[in-house]
């Protein structure tokens, strides 16, 4: 069931985005990043770095520091999850109007290679899901994310599946 009324308005995530990116540039990831970070505390303790966010894109970092590292000195597999998951829901949550809430539904994470530096996760979607999602009042969406190491090497390929339905009034 489609609700044009809400499709075509920015959220208040895509409203707050387009204040920050109205700052120079060179504060801009740092301003998202702390501001992702007091949204969803969890990716704020694991120092995630927002480099991009829009409705159809999510860049993220997560620099390989101790407080990530596995026994080997690479980054976590969970916090690889949490770098997944971060980027699909930012970017989900810029595209879901307001009037509806999103969970994670489904997360799947296939570790291909060991992992050397930093990690960066780029999430997207075409221009058919993005109007799916604004334009669908409850459903759910497979969103894949590539992430690679610091060498560019994919190192893990996940897919997270999101949902969202009607806020209760």
């Amino acid at each position: 069931m489609a609700n044009t009324n809400t499709a075509n308005r920015p959220n208040r995530l895509t409203t707050v985005v387009s204040k920050v990116n109205k700052l120079p540039v060179a504060w801009r990831a740092k301003a998202l990043s702390l501001m992702m970070g007091r949204v969803i505390p969890f990716a704020g303790t694991a120092g995630t770095r927002v480099e991009k966010l829009t409705p159809q894109e999510c860049v993220i970092v997560m620099r390989n520091k101790k407080k990530v590292q596995n026994h080997i000195g690479s980054v976590h597999a969970a916090a690889m999850g949490l770098l997944a998951e971060s980027a699909t829901g930012f970017m989900t949550g810029m595209s879901v109007p307001d009037n509806r809430i999103i969970v994670i539904r489904s997360m799947q994470l296939e570790y291909l290679k060991r992992a050397s530096g930093d990690m960066k996760a780029v999430a997207s979607f075409s221009d058919e899901q993005l109007d799916y999602v604004k334009n669908i009042e409850k459903g759910d969406i497979e969103v894949p994310v590539v992430i690679t190491d610091a060498s560019g090497t994919e190192t893990v390929k996940a897919t997270m599946i999101w949902a969202w339905t009607p806020k209760k009034k």
